[in-house]
């Protein structure tokens, strides 16, 4: 019988543990995620959809920008999964390169932009709590993590057009290079 209540108040015990992080998040991580999600949202209404497919047109030309500039950006305004959609601006050839970096990217960037990756949180926040522990700066460690991920994001990006290249010789598939536009975007760019 001994074993069986311990195992029940052990278990009991694994529900208020998660009750009491649960609250601390709500004094704290909860407010900044809402606020970081409503001022991407306010941004978006306030460039537009066609200004953002501009911007990613334009980003899908150079290598630095596909893979670093949008990246970044697109995870900043719609998080993840959202983030995946500007994508579609892409050429086709660049699509699993940006893919690539995007995934990448909405991992690397939750320490400084909880927002971005929410569902992962718990991750950062259990090595940020280790790292509190040891009396370091948890934004060090933030930044320092987004900085490396920019880096290996771009590098992934890179590779995986070179991967991409190698599979499309070998099978004989020829990808696009050049951005298709939606219709109301070209549309709007033939008015």
């Amino acid at each position: 019988m001994h074993y069986i209540t311990d195992f029940a108040s052990g278990f009991m015990n694994l529900f208020q543990t998660g009750a009491k992080t649960f609250i601390g998040w709500m004094s704290s991580i909860v407010p900044v995620v809402l606020l970081l999600l409503v001022l991407m949202n306010t941004i978006i209404a306030f460039l537009g959809e066609e200004r953002m497919e501009k911007i990613a047109k334009a980003s899908s030309r150079n290598v630095l920008t596909r893979y670093m500039l949008l990246p970044f950006l697109a995870a900043f305004m719609l998080g993840n999964p959202m983030s995946f959609t500007l994508g579609r601006f892409m050429p086709e050839f660049y699509k699993p390169s940006y893919y690539a970096a995007m995934a990448q990217f909405n991992h690397t960037s939750n320490g400084v932009f909880p927002h971005i990756n929410p569902g992962e949180l718990f991750i950062w926040m259990g090595i940020a709590q280790g790292v509190q522990k040891l009396g370091l700066n948890t934004m060090d460690l933030a930044m320092r993590y987004l900085l490396v991920g920019l880096v290996m994001n771009f590098i992934g990006g890179w590779v995986t057009d070179l991967t991409t290249a190698f599979v499309c010789k070998s099978s004989g598939v020829t990808l696009s290079k050049k951005v298709a536009l939606s219709s109301k975007s070209a549309e709007t760019e033939q008015a």
